[in-house]
């Protein structure tokens, strides 16, 4: 069907000459652009609002009997990789909460696989949502740093803006995800710069925490417009003052609503969104994805038209999906000719949700796909070389020690002895086939652990990572980690605990979000078990190689002091 035959339908259909396909009656809807609840009907044709008169004759009508009516939900930032499952099972866990569309930044595997990283999420977002079987909108950030730094050792190469263009003809793909490497922008590297002129025209993500003054300036004036790695008040508003919209980050680690909300009001909310950047499945099956974060800023304060309109259309009209109209339909928003991405809600103060609708199809009445069982199983893309036991124990005496923050990705950094109550063995061994022996610390904040905890999801090049207390323990859980091609691993005496597999890349697991959430549970057990004290510890452990994040992380090749930008020596003068 041609898009002249599609607007010949719509426009028949919205002056009542043929029925629409439904009308949702007597509903309160959002009005966005007035950031109002109003009343009316809501009639959709062919997955489009075609009118909000009440009257138009459909073939189905569903009298919502003065419950309200939201835009659909989108996420202006997810890494899918850090929800653990893959598309299909990423798309069953998040659709019934609300979330109809995702910015996401496949730079997890790509940091693994290179090109062929992205070219995953840009095939999986064509499968999620045809003509013929609406879904999950995925929408692609094309990944900016692969690798993150040059103080660490990935699986995917070095992608340059010669790699990433060609990207850009994809329908998907929408522009330059969150830029890093802020030394890099500031100072002119032409690795950097070549990505964002590249790139120009195109939104262009930034990542810049608690980057302030004359160095914030200038990174906004290469382009940048936008930031989810605000955790402070102070710098969140300098950032929307200086033109950078601001996305409220509640993951599973990093949580950031208390300390923004106060600064998000119907002024602001045009330039305020929403993301959850990692947020795992056990963690959406007990609070839930984005419309958690909406009924939290509610709960504090927040009124909900605002918080509702942050969640939708502020988004889409940042990423340019809420117009001019693409195939004649834009997102974000309930009016003529935005596509029918609704949720219904019992409760708006809530967010309790009866139903939600993609293209104007009920989500409760689609029969979504599973997670691909039946392909091929992925390759193990863990090749480390398993270290000897003596090969994982650190310097001792007094020593940087890494300071864990909960429910934070920024680290303190302490001077303390080795073998101070609470301080653990820290180790990171590459795992792309390089063969280099581990580099080793020291951290605090996961309690007094009597065993080990392993990870392959080690943010950004996802090298193994086990903190622990004993060489032997840590051993076995890089072991573990290595024979199932990555995931969580708990291990004791030896002994492996708990286990869950992440076949794909390290990263991700084909199996549905009520297993891979029941594998969290028995994980955060056998962490209880052990002495661990940090409710989400594997995540907290993954962001401790991310040397992106102030103040002190490690990566495969040392202790990296992130103020500073260098590596330093573990051993303290």
């Amino acid at each position: 069907m041609t898009l002249d035959d599609v607007l010949r339908r719509r426009l028949r259909a919205a002056q009542g000459e043929v029925p629409s396909d439904l009308v949702l009656a007597n509903a309160r809807w959002l009005d966005v652009f007035s950031c109002t609840f109003v009343e009316g009907d809501i009639a959709i044709h062919d997955g489009v609002v075609v009118g909000t008169e009440p009257g138009l004759p459909a073939r189905r009508t569903i009298d919502l009997r003065g419950a309200h009516v939201v835009p659909g939900f989108v996420d202006a930032h997810v890494h899918l990789e850090s929800s653990l499952l893959v598309p299909e099972g990423f798309q069953r866990a998040v659709l019934p909460r609300g979330t109809t569309t995702a910015i996401c930044d496949p730079h997890e595997l790509a940091n693994v696989l290179g090109v062929p990283g992205i070219t995953y999420f840009l095939d999986a977002a064509e499968r999620l949502r045809t003509a013929s079987l609406p879904g999950l909108d995925l929408r692609v950030m094309l990944s900016s740093c692969v690798p993150a730094t040059t103080f660490e050792t990935n699986g995917g190469g070095v992608l340059t803006a010669d790699a990433l263009a060609p990207l850009l003809t994809r329908r998907a793909a929408l522009g330059l995800a969150e830029i890093m490497n802020v030394p890099g922008v500031l100072a002119g590297d032409p690795l950097v710069l070549d990505k964002v002129v590249a790139f120009d025209g195109r939104p262009l993500d930034g990542h810049a925490p608690l980057v302030r003054g004359r160095a914030l300036s200038a990174y906004a004036a290469c382009g940048i417009t936008s930031c989810h790695e605000s955790s402070e008040l102070f710098e969140a508003r300098e950032k929307l003052q200086k033109g950078i919209s601001v996305w409220i980050r509640e993951g599973s680690v990093a949580k950031d609503l208390d300390a923004l909300a106060p600064l998000l009001t119907l002024a602001t909310s045009t330039s305020m969104g929403f993301c959850t950047d990692d947020r795992n499945p056990l963690d959406i099956a007990r609070e839930g994805h984005l419309d958690h974060l909406v009924r939290s800023a509610i709960r504090k304060g927040v009124p909900a038209e605002v918080a509702y309109r942050a969640a939708s259309w502020s988004v889409a009209r940042h990423y340019g999906l809420a117009g001019p109209a693409r195939h004649g339909e834009r997102l974000g928003a309930i009016a003529p000719g935005f596509r029918a991405d609704l949720v219904v809600l019992d409760d708006v103060a809530s967010c309790a949700i009866r139903d939600v609708l993609v293209s104007g199809a009920l989500v409760s009445e689609l029969e979504l796909p599973d997670a691909r069982r039946s392909e091929a199983a992925p390759p193990n893309t863990v090749r480390a070389t398993i270290p000897a036991a003596e090969d994982l124990i650190g310097p001792s005496g007094n020593v940087h020690v890494i300071g864990v923050r909960e429910g934070r990705i920024l680290t303190d950094r302490h001077v303390l002895s080795s073998d101070a109550p609470g301080v653990r063995r820290l180790s990171v061994l590459e795992r792309h086939g390089k063969g280099q022996k581990p580099a080793n610390a020291y951290v605090t904040g996961f309690g007094e652990l009597t065993g080990a905890i392993g990870s392959s999801v080690g943010h950004d090049s996802h090298n193994l990572i086990v903190v622990g207390d004993r060489p032997s323990d840590m051993r076995a859980a890089l072991a573990a980690l290595a024979a199932s091609g990555g995931g969580f691993v708990v291990v004791k005496d030896g002994v492996v605990l708990a286990h869950l597999a992440l076949p794909l890349g390290g990263l991700m697991s084909p199996e549905s979000p009520s297993f891979i959430a029941s594998r969290l549970e028995e994980l955060h057990a056998a962490s209880k078990a052990i002495g661990g004290t940090l409710p989400e510890p594997f995540l907290q452990l993954a962001f401790l190689s991310l040397p992106v994040i102030p103040s002190l992380k490690l990566t495969d090749r040392g202790l990296m002091d992130v103020d500073a930008f260098r590596l330093i020596d573990v051993r303290a003068a």
